[in-house]
């Protein structure tokens, strides 16, 4: 999905012309990387902010306008109000065609009522993860990447190893294999279980015998 944001070349720069434009309902901004100086700009501020609401608009190419001229870039960071719904200042990275890109993509999980473990193994799938850090080139780039849980056992878990990765995209891994997701039964209702099992059992144990009062006896016919 194409997603296409508007803008204006900024004239003025500093604190004070900041604040004012963030008055007028605008926000200011910076384009840099490629092969051209950065650049500072406008944008209007409603609009983005729906565009902002877009999980597609966190993860793709975007195609940024400015004073009708287009290029691509990836939005790469959002400074909010710390208690408005105000976006203070956006900052968006120009990608070329031919060169490898790092992005945050969202995870989908799929399927998940279909799964054994869920339908009859009464578990719960955790998500771990909800986004993957990837590489590829800008062409590549996935909108978001799919992970189907329909065959996910009790206790089993997913590793980013099991995902099916679009052509051309790898994983940025820090950590060796890290788990996505797992299936596992909550403590509660592994507890109600073992009691169940447990109380047939139970009832089929005799009941331990009353000692006779043989000593009262005795004691009675002293009497």
């Amino acid at each position: 999905m194409q997603i296409e944001v508007n803008a204006r070349k900024r004239t003025l720069q500093g604190t004070g012309a900041s604040r004012r434009l963030r008055r007028d309902g605008k926000v200011p901004g910076i384009v840099y990387g490629g092969k051209e100086q950065p650049l500072v700009i406008e944008l209007d501020h409603n609009a983005l902010m729906l565009q902002l609401r877009k999980e597609s608009m966190h993860s793709s190419i975007l195609t940024l306008v400015v004073d009708g001229q287009q290029q691509q870039v990836l939005l790469r960071a959002v400074n909010m109000h710390p208690w408005r719904q105000q976006v203070q200042h956006v900052d968006f990275q120009r990608v070329l065609a031919d060169q490898r890109i790092h992005m945050k993509v969202p995870l989908h999980f799929v399927n998940a009522e279909l799964a054994t473990a869920v339908k009859f193994g009464g578990a719960l799938v955790s998500h771990v993860l909800n986004e993957l850090d990837v590489s590829c080139l800008p062409a590549d780039l996935p909108e978001f990447i799919e992970v189907d849980l329909k065959d996910i056992q009790v206790g089993q878990a997913i590793h980013i190893s099991d995902l099916v990765l679009p052509q051309g995209v790898e994983a940025v891994q820090r950590a060796e294999n890290p788990v996505v997701a797992v299936a596992q039964v909550p403590r509660a209702a592994a507890a109600e279980e073992e009691t169940a099992e447990a109380a047939p059992a139970a009832s089929a144990v005799p009941a331990a015998k009353q000692p006779e009062k043989a000593e009262e006896k005795k004691d009675e016919k002293k009497k």
